[in-house]
């Protein structure tokens, strides 16, 4: 809000910190469009990355009463991964971790929608699957996966 001086020359006041909370949460907003309009290609990338990685990783986190099997692919040249997750009940989501200019870390998710979940192959949701089942992580070739 601009103020009055005791000279009568107008003064005007930003609160930079919000304008910067804004502009980030602008990125991330666009970030967040970008995932759910490019989820598809980003699924493909990810089973084309897993699928020429030997060992695949597989692993089983949780967290308060939520638990999931998880698989990443890292891509160390844009400072970005790709992941999936499985919850219980078949709920899929997409994560994307990037970091930012000031090489802060982000992840934006995205649930899967079942046209989106057919784009996984069988041997990675079976695999998956056995891992939330089981609680227990699991490394197998990359080539296991396009089957």
């Amino acid at each position: 809000m601009p103020q009055i001086s005791a000279n009568n020359s107008k003064q005007v006041s930003f609160d930079y910190a919000n304008l910067f909370t804004f502009a980030a949460q602008y990125i991330i907003d666009m970030k967040q469009e970008e995932l759910v309009k490019n989820a598809p290609a980003m699924i493909k990338e990810l089973v084309a990355g897993l699928i020429k990685k030997n060992p695949v990783e597989i692993l089983y986190n949780f967290e308060d009463d939520d638990q999931w099997s998880i698989v990443t692919l890292h891509i160390y040249e844009e400072d970005k991964e790709i992941s999936i997750r499985l919850h219980e009940n078949e709920v899929y989501d997409l994560h994307l971790g990037y970091y930012d200019k000031d090489d802060e870390f982000h992840e934006l998710v995205k649930p899967l929608s079942e046209e989106e979940k057919k784009l996984l192959p069988e041997s990675l949701k079976k695999v998956m699957t056995k891992v939330l089942a089981d609680e227990e992580g699991m490394r197998l070739s990359g080539s296991f996966l396009s089957k």
